[in-house]
């Protein structure tokens, strides 16, 4: 479900850009002075932003590579949600306010984004194989001193025993 909006939207952005495009020059133009790579034009970064929407939208919706497709979503949403809904800049109360909303909308989205690209489908998350790991090593290395400290000792015993039989 999650996925829907961004194969329909970032389809129909790739077939018509110039709708939007308008809306993405306050995005692209900075981005452009300072990424190198960065479309001059802003129909060409909507189309590159709809195609990537509609790619990335239809790998989560039928779950193949899920998270890499998320992150690649979520990517998407930032310049998408600072062109087309900026809020901040209308006067209109009426205006702003739908603005704000979708705003929001589009915030919600990015956690459920977030929150597909953290899901690991039931296995340990990164975080906790690290714990673990760090936990099966301690034990391992706490077992290894034990042992090491345990023949020292008696490779020390031997030696004396072996030192008070000489001195007989």
């Amino acid at each position: 479900m999650l996925a829907s909006i961004f194969v329909i939207q970032g389809w129909r952005n790739f077939e018509s850009p110039e709708q939007v495009a308008p809306l993405a020059e306050a995005v692209v133009r900075p981005l452009r002075e300072r990424i190198p790579g960065v479309p001059a034009e802003p129909e060409q970064a909507v189309r590159i932003n709809g195609a990537i929407q509609a790619a990335a939208g239809t790998l989560l919706g039928l779950g193949v590579l899920p998270r890499l497709a998320a992150l690649a979503i979520a990517g998407t949403l930032v310049p998408t949600t600072l062109a087309g809904h900026r809020f901040w800049d209308l006067t209109d109360p009426r205006e702003r306010a739908m603005q704000r909303v979708q705003f929001l909308k589009n915030l919600t989205m990015m956690g459920g984004l977030l929150l597909a690209v953290a899901d690991t489908g039931g296995n340990p998350s990164l975080s906790w194989r690290r714990r673990h790991a760090k936990k099966v090593l301690n034990v391992y290395s706490h077992g290894l001193t034990h042992a090491m400290n345990g023949v020292a000792g008696e490779f020390a015993h031997a030696a004396q025993s072996a030192a008070v039989a000489g001195a007989r």
